[in-house]
C-alpha cells in the first residue's frame, strides 16, 4: 500500500537516521516508488545523497582516531572504528574493479578492503600484515555493495601482534573471511 507523500517523506528521513548508508534504490523498493522520487524527496528534505552522507560521517569520526595510516588509503570507506576492538567499511564495486568480461571483481580488491581495515582497527602509528588467512567464499560482482567487519581477537603485547578478524558481506551474505596477524610496534 503507497503512502502519502508526506507520509513517505516522514519514514524517509527515520530510515535514513536509523541506517545512513541506505542506497536510493533500497529505499526506492521499500517505498513503492522510483529511484527518481527518492531523490526528489531527499533533495526536498535537504538529505545529501549517500556518498556524502558517508564522507561527511567519516570525516567527522575518523581522522583523529585512525593511527595505523591515512584515512585516504583505507580502501573502502570506514562507517564506524573502535580502535582494538571494531571496525566496518563500505565498498562500492565499480567498472574499474572488475574484470570486463564477467563483471566479477579482482579479489584484491575485496582483500584490500579487509586488509586496510584490518590495519585501520590497530591503535598504533604502525601496523603491518605479518600473516593472513583469507577465503573468498563467493564471487563479488559489478554494483555490489561489500560490508566488511573487523573483530579485534587478541592482543599479544609481548610479541607485538595483534589478530583481527574480518568477515565481508553483500546484503548480508557471506562473500570473503580473513584471520590477520597484524604486527604492532607497541608505540601507544
Amino acid at each position: 500500500m503507497r503512502k502519502s507523500k508526506k507520509e513517505r517523506q516522514q519514514l524517509l528521513m527515520s530510515t535514513i537516521q536509523d541506517n545512513p548508508f541506505v542506497t536510493d534504490e533500497e529505499l526506492a523498493e521499500k517505498f513503492q516508488v522510483s529511484v527518481q522520487t527518492i531523490r526528489l524527496d531527499r533533495l526536498e528534505l535537504s538529505i545529501p545523497e549517500l556518498r556524502e552522507r558517508i564522507k561527511s560521517v567519516a570525516e567527522k569520526r575518523f581522522d583523529d582516531e585512525v593511527k595505523s595510516l591515512p584515512i585516504e588509503e583505507v580502501i573502502g570507506e570506514i562507517i564506524d572504528i573502535e580502535l582494538d576492538q571494531n571496525a566496518i567499511s563500505i565498498f562500492d564495486v565499480k567498472e574499474e574493479h572488475v574484470f570486463k568480461r564477467n563483471q566479477i571483481a579482482r579479489g584484491h580488491h575485496v582483500f584490500a578492503q579487509a586488509n586496510s581495515l584490518a590495519v585501520a582497527v590497530i591503535n598504533d602509528e604502525l601496523a603491518l600484515t605479518a600473516k593472513a588467512n583469507i577465503q573468498f567464499i563467493r564471487s563479488v560482482k559489478l554494483h555490489e555493495r561489500v560490508i566488511a567487519k573487523a573483530k579485534v581477537e587478541k592482543i599479544d603485547e609481548a610479541k607485538g601482534r595483534t589478530f583481527v578478524q574480518v568477515r565481508s558481506f553483500v546484503n548480508n551474505e557471506l562473500v570473503f573471511t580473513g584471520d590477520f596477524e597484524m604486527y604492532r610496534s607497541n608505540n601507544q
